[in-house]
């Protein structure tokens, strides 16, 4: 994969409130992976995801189609 300096800049993974999406759960739909987003648009241009599964821990870059472990 190619390299992502907005990944590698993130030195703390932000985690959701909850385990759950509460917009889902309002309109009775059923909730299919739960993701955090680490940096917005506005910020870098480069907005990057984290997974906020118990268990999991990775980030994904959309632009740069980067994905990183942690």
């Amino acid at each position: 994969m190619p390299a992502c300096i907005h990944i590698d800049a993130i030195t703390s993974i932000r985690q959701p409130q909850c385990r759950e999406c509460e917009e889902c759960v309002t309109v009775g739909a059923y909730w299919v992976h739960l993701r955090t987003c680490q940096q917005t648009r506005h910020t870098t241009g480069h907005p990057v995801i984290s997974s906020a599964q118990p268990g999991e821990g990775w980030l994904y870059c959309y632009p740069d189609d980067a994905f990183a472990e942690y």
